[in-house]
């Protein structure tokens, strides 16, 4: 069974720092992708930052230059380094996982991935 657990949210002022772990475990594929997404109140899901197996990464461009998405050699735990927070990043994250990888699609790099399995999710609240 494969599960995914989040940690590492809280509550922190504008310009603070924050970093998501997400803990996976019985994930066996050695093409996968995997990703932190978000969804704030009244709001639609949103991708916030991927990775695939081979360490390509993709941004959306809300927190390109602030946020860091890693995983571990082992990809059993995938992070979010989040530096510099604003209001607007206030939500849940969770992180997902699953079959695909980051390809260039002319004329962008496209994730071509099957979000199968999710996390619960962890609260991140900014103030000002």
């Amino acid at each position: 069974e494969v599960q995914l657990v989040e940690s590492g949210g809280g509550a922190v002022e504008v310009g603070g720092s924050l970093r998501l772990s997400c803990a996976a475990s019985g994930y066996t594929s050695s093409r996968y992708c995997m990703g932190w997404f978000r969804q704030a109140p009244g709001k639609e899901r949103e991708v916030v930052a991927l990775i695939d197996s081979t360490g390509r990464t993709l941004y959306d461009d809300s927190v390109k230059g602030r946020f860091t998405v890693s995983k571990d050699n082992t990809k059993t735990t995938l992070y979010l380094q989040m530096n510099s927070l604003k209001p607007q990043d206030t939500a849940m994250y969770y992180c997902a996982t699953g079959e695909g990888a980051i390809r260039f699609s002319f004329p962008y790099w496209r994730p071509f991935c099957d979000w199968h399995y999710w996390g619960q999710g962890t609260q991140v609240t900014v103030s000002s």
